[in-house]
């Protein structure tokens, strides 16, 4: 891992599901630009590991464990944040649980506690930290979601409308948020490379797969880098005052054509 150096806007920043995936890739980003980075996400020794390696870099960073399904965990999380490196300049929300399933073959109980970890959690711990940005007329917002919200998926119902509500959460938050100094912004990834997904059984996976390339969702078989999703978050935290990213696409670049 390169040598970070020292920045000197420094803004303490909090991302979720920051032990794999997008989440890592996003800390690592931000740590490279000089912000103290609070990592959480459930599994507390992958992310103890990252921290350490982006220490070792010269960075600054913390683990603290954080289920998004509990309250108690997202209140302790933000304390935990403000004890380690002041007030909250910058949250990323990127934790995101998927599972298989239709609208109607979903159990009630299922899809709710899908919403619970990637809607309502964003929407808890928004509320703990924007407070005090509006505050201090300073801070930045991001929700990472999803291109579902566009072209929704059939096989993942209780994701995509998850994603879907982030959505909306994070357009109402920009025009609550209008001339207070805080910006609200949406990252919305295509197919990534990330551990999601990896746990469905995989007959399943491919009968969903198969539903995707009916309905033309699938246009070819290139994946964004998470690394690519980070640098996007990256780039709206870092725009001058003044300027709102409001919503930034990534998209994987499909391979070149050959020529015959």
């Amino acid at each position: 891992m390169p040598r970070f150096e020292p920045h000197p806007n420094r803004r303490p920043a909090v991302v979720t599901g920051a032990s794999s995936g997008i989440g890592a890739a996003t800390a690592r980003a931000l740590a490279s630009a000089g912000h103290p980075v609070v990592l959480g996400a459930r599994r507390l020794e992958r992310l103890t590991e990252i921290a350490r390696e982006i220490v070792s870099a010269g960075g600054e960073a913390v683990a603290v464990k954080l289920d998004l399904a509990s309250a108690e965990s997202i209140d302790a999380f933000a304390d935990e944040a403000l004890r380690a490196f002041g007030e909250v300049e910058i949250m990323v929300s990127n934790a995101g649980s998927s599972a298989p399933g239709s609208a109607l073959g979903t159990e009630t109980t299922a899809f709710r506690e899908t919403l619970e970890v990637n809607l309502l959690a964003a929407h808890h711990l928004a509320r703990l930290l924007a407070g005090p940005m509006v505050e201090r007329k300073r801070g930045d917002l991001v929700f990472v979601t999803s291109e579902t919200v566009r072209y929704p998926r059939p096989g993942a119902a209780a994701y995509v409308t998850s994603k879907w509500g982030l959505e909306g959460l994070a357009r109402i938050l920009q025009m609550e948020l209008e001339g207070t100094g805080v910006r609200a912004t949406i990252i919305q990834p295509g197919q990534t490379l990330t551990e999601m997904g990896s746990g469905w059984d995989a007959d399943l996976a491919q009968e969903v797969l198969e539903s995707w390339i009916h309905w033309g969702l699938a246009r070819h078989n290139s994946f964004l880098r998470p690394e690519s999703v980070g640098a996007a978050v990256l780039a709206a935290v870092s725009a001058p005052r003044g300027t709102h990213l409001a919503m930034i696409e990534v998209q994987p670049e499909a391979p070149v054509r050959q020529t015959q």
